[in-house]
């Protein structure tokens, strides 16, 4: 019996562990095949363009060609006229006339610019040129910003339960650790400790806890006052009455589940999995962490991606590569670094995601320690302003 009864409860925790899992599993690999879909798209699309040279174009090489002419020995004279010349070509230049389509647009640079796309960041390396590639950038970015945010969403309340619950498991160790040293005694503090537990004591030996049954209907009516000056026959109609709705509500008919159809999934049955996605959001709101203790997370885990950023990025050093990890993972994206091995920085997606996670966690802490702040200061001056009303009232 209990051979057969193990291989039961197996089964069963390894179907709840399933059902627990697979609604975050189905947002992250959603968000990943729609990122796959959207390279196959652009690559296909932005990678078979024509290079065309525009009259642009054209006119960019002239000028080019004619401020070359122009540079001479004794550019010392002539140096700001000469740099703002050059300022000026140069904002006129554009990508697309230099780089080549194929080489751009391949499978893993559309990859790169998908992420780049639905994670708000937009470094603008590349761009999509064609008026067809304009259309279907927009129609991705409308559906996959919102996808992405709700992968954040629900990325974000396990991270702020994983964070919540080592907290706590912190302070009660740290408070642990604390009882557990030798106090010092004294005596006017043990006076202290028994003068307060005299107290208490006489305290609860005046205000009794007397626990009794459940009244029933009838006591509760009898003990209210109006029900007393009533007539006996009013009270047993009064009572009837509330007696009958009471036995309508247990024949009730019971609520139709919406999932009701997959038979095959008690999860679905019970409405647990509805559960999952309407509480989206809810362990955001109830992490309580501090602020300084959640930017110290925030250094370090940019800290790490800017310790390794460089190994392949021989251009970057540590402090660039920390500016450019922070202006990705708030989703600022300047622009002003360019990776020259971009498909490298895509095995740090999750790195990315996560990231935007801790930093979407700190905003909110700071958010809700600015609304606290907002309160205290409103509340103040509410005070004040009554308060100086109190004193020197409006004369009529």
């Amino acid at each position: 019996m209990e051979l057969s009864a193990r291989p039961q409860q197996d089964k069963k925790m390894c179907t709840r562990v399933f059902w627990v899992v697979f609604p975050h599993a189905c947002f992250i690999s959603s968000l990943v095949i729609y990122a796959f879909l959207g390279a196959v798209m652009f690559s296909h699309i932005e990678g078979n363009r024509n290079c065309n040279e525009s009259k642009e174009y054209m006119a960019f090489m002239l000028d080019l060609r004619n401020l070359s002419k122009d540079l001479t020995e004794n550019m010392t004279e002539n140096e700001k006229i000469f740099k703002k010349r050059v300022h000026e070509l140069f904002t006129r230049a554009r990508l697309e006339w230099f780089a080549d389509p194929k080489e751009q647009w391949s499978f893993l640079g559309s990859l790169f610019f998908c992420c780049t796309v639905f994670t708000t960041v937009g470094y603008g390396h590349s761009y999509p040129v064609t008026k067809f590639g304009k259309y279907l950038c927009m129609l991705y970015a409308l559906f996959g910003i919102p996808l992405m945010f709700l992968v954040l969403t629900d990325l974000g309340d396990i991270l702020a339960a994983i964070l919540s619950k080592s907290y706590n498991k912190f302070r009660k160790l740290h408070s642990k650790m604390l009882a557990s040293k030798p106090a010092k005694l004294c005596s006017g503090c043990i006076c202290k400790k028994n003068n307060d537990i005299k107290t208490g004591s006489s305290l609860l030996m005046q205000h009794k806890i007397i626990i009794q049954e459940p009244l029933s209907i009838t006591e509760v009516l009898k003990s209210q006052s109006s029900v007393k000056r009533k007539s006996l026959q009013y009270r047993n109609a009064e009572i009837f009455e509330m007696l009958i709705a009471r036995e309508n509500q247990y024949l009730m008919p019971p609520r139709i589940n919406k999932f009701e159809r997959w038979s095959s999934c008690p999860e679905l049955d019970s409405g647990k999995m509805t559960c999952v996605i309407e509480n989206f959001g809810k362990e955001l709101e109830k992490l309580d962490v501090p602020i300084l203790l959640m930017a110290l997370i925030v250094f370090a885990y940019i800290s790490c991606a800017a310790a390794i950023l460089p190994k392949w990025e021989n251009h970057l050093d540590f402090e660039e590569a920390f500016y450019f990890c922070f202006i990705t993972l708030t989703t600022i994206g300047f622009g002003d670094i360019h990776l020259q091995h971009p498909n490298f920085f895509l095995f740090f997606s999750l790195y990315i995601v996560i990231g935007m996670e801790i930093v979407i966690i700190a905003f909110k802490l700071g958010q809700n320690r600015l609304i606290g702040l907002y309160k205290k200061v409103i509340s103040y001056v509410s005070k004040k302003t009554s308060t100086q009303y109190e004193k020197y009232p409006c004369k009529k």
